[in-house]
């Protein structure tokens, strides 16, 4: 398979994977607080990639840590924390919808931070995109009174961790392995992320606690799937393409999302999807090519 093949081929893959991580938030935090299921998550899927690139880690250099403890701390421990946070207020469909401006933020960091050329299109595109985004809130405001949209920060926080950590992979850690860029990077948030769970109360919880135990089942698929096994696929996914298109992947995860959000009962009114169309507008028009 060629390397456009593949890259379509994780694409896919990820919308898949990561279109049902918000459903899998949602069914862990019914027994888990936000900080034991973003602490757990990134316990369990640092373990598991412990397990098959421990060795790699050995071929980083002095200059490679500076940057992986930069991408780490951006893209393997904040993130799970916000989003768990996140959907403790906002709907996991909803959720799916606000993370779709990660192709926009990596425009506007590669362009503020790391020298890329944008066109006149595309900076139509990323300020079409935000206006979505404030959309997308205002509605939910007026339609769902009863959850904070303020939440709505950590989504955006996370987006900007992400975006940071592809064009710091792409333009400074290209040259290794992405099994190697994944493992070391969990690694940089494994310590404080077992402290947190430690200091959380987790371990003298669970042995009597049932809701807890069943959240553990859906934690272990989001963390061994949706965490160690698809940024491994993320990571050769930037490495094969462009940073915009790799974070084009949000394109398709609010499909997936939505569809298990619906299944799950959650309701989305016309001005929500019109706001999540608008980003999904702006994106593309960042990333389509004369």
């Amino acid at each position: 398979m060629n390397d456009y093949s593949k890259k379509w081929l994780y694409l896919v893959l990820l919308s898949l994977v990561w279109g049902s991580s918000f459903i899998l938030i949602k069914k862990a935090l019914v027994g888990l607080t936000p900080m034991q299921l973003g602490g757990l998550r990134i316990v369990f899927a640092s373990l598991v990639l412990f397990l098959f690139g421990f060795r790699t880690v050995r071929t980083l250099s002095l200059k490679d840590w500076k940057w992986i403890t930069w991408a780490g701390l951006l893209s393997s421990f904040f993130p799970p924390f916000l989003f768990a946070l996140a959907q403790t207020q906002i709907d996991s469909g909803v959720t799916s919808i606000f993370n779709s401006v990660v192709p926009l933020l990596t425009t506007i960091v590669g362009v503020l931070l790391f020298g890329a050329i944008i066109t006149k299109r595309q900076v139509a595109g990323v300020f079409i995109g935000l206006a979505g985004t404030v959309a997308l809130i205002v509605a939910g405001m007026d339609f769902n009174p009863d959850q904070n949209y303020w939440y709505a920060i950590f989504i955006l926080l996370s987006a900007l961790g992400y975006a940071l950590n592809i064009n710091i992979i792409k333009k400074h850690l290209s040259h290794l392995r992405p099994l190697a860029v994944t493992t070391s990077s969990f690694a940089i948030a494994f310590l404080p992320a077992l402290a947190l769970v430690f200091y959380s109360g987790f371990f003298n919880e669970v042995s009597g606690n049932v809701e807890m135990q069943s959240s553990l089942w859906y934690l272990l698929a989001l963390a061994i799937i949706g965490t160690s096994i698809a940024n491994i696929f993320f990571n050769k996914l930037i490495k094969l393409s462009s940073p915009v298109f790799a974070a084009s992947v949000t394109y398709t995860i609010p499909l997936v999302a939505i569809f298990w959000a619906v299944l799950d009962g959650e309701s989305l009114n016309a001005y929500q999807l019109i706001g999540g169309f608008v980003i999904l507008l702006g994106v593309w028009m960042v990333n389509r090519k004369k």
